[in-house]
């Protein structure tokens, strides 16, 4: 795959600081600080200008994980698979994701990220060639909207439920407060459908949490926990680490199937950066 790409910005300490920064003390909302760094548009840290290596990788070589067809029946009829990357930026992995045949939603909380998303897919849509003659490509569409609320249902097929999710650099940008209902939510836009996954590429995991964020510090086993529990406010450590009460019940959560450490990565997390994939539990 080969296409031409912004110009990326060094993911430094400085780079970091600055983020962080922006984020820190009371004002604006989390979504209004984000939508603000793409109306001025000069400051985008998290934009590598190419889908994800991890995940190009993870769709072309591990097929086994992701059901036996990207199509399914439903009603009587065949339909796509929908796959939604929340945070989507410019939209490289949705573009990625209808090239696999799914009927790809990116979601966005700026309407500056939309605009831009959908310019890109116009100029670039030829650089994704399809995986399947036979399948073809699904449809790209991005959506203005809030992860946690229901009001971009109005843009999506399907009652806001995906055989596909696919998390990176979403998780670790929400305040660590907004993890339990991440999780929930997680769950609840994940399909019934036997062949559902949540495809997690878990970063930064070299930081620690308590230096602050955006991104925040998301080892393994905060998304195992957090996954595991959804909805349930669980405490750290001083170590970082997550304190599951035992009075908890699981039975809720997704199960991790599978988890490594994959070769190729954007530059900014080679190295560090693990997949994790998750299914309903029952």
């Amino acid at each position: 795959m080969s296409m031409a790409s912004p110009q990326v910005a060094p993911f430094n300490e400085e780079t970091r600081n600055r983020l962080k920064e922006h984020f820190s003390g009371d004002g604006p909302s989390q979504n209004t600080r984000w939508a603000a760094l793409w109306d001025e548009g000069d400051f985008l840290p998290w934009d590598q200008g190419v889908p994800n290596p991890a995940l190009v990788d993870t769709l072309a070589d591990r097929k086994d994980l992701l059901g036996a067809s990207v199509l399914v029946e439903e009603g009587g009829n065949q339909r796509r698979k929908r796959a939604l990357v929340p945070g989507c930026g410019r939209g490289y992995d949705v573009l990625l994701l209808a090239s696999m045949g799914y009927d790809a939603y990116g979601l966005e909380v700026s309407a500056e990220a939309v605009r831009q998303a959908e310019n890109w897919a116009q100029e670039h849509l030829d650089d994704y060639p399809v995986s399947s003659e036979a399948i073809g490509a699904g449809k790209v569409r991005f959506v203005l909207g809030d992860f946690f609320d229901d009001h971009w249902f109005s843009g999506v097929d399907g009652l806001g439920k995906f055989e596909l999710i696919y998390d990176y650099t979403f998780f670790c940008a929400l305040p660590p407060s907004l993890r339990p209902a991440w999780a929930a939510r997680s769950v609840e836009l994940l399909s019934t459908h036997p062949d559902s996954i949540l495809i997690c590429i878990e970063f930064p995991t070299y930081k620690e949490l308590s230096t602050g964020g955006p991104p925040w510090g998301a080892s393994p086993v905060m998304y195992m926990a957090h996954l595991s529990y959804p909805g349930v406010e669980l405490r750290y450590d001083q170590e970082g680490a997550p304190i599951i009460p035992l009075e908890v019940d699981g039975a809720k959560g997704l199960m991790r199937t599978e988890h490594w450490k994959p070769k190729r990565s954007h530059k900014m997390g080679q190295g560090t950066d693990w997949v994790s994939v998750w299914k309903r539990s029952a």
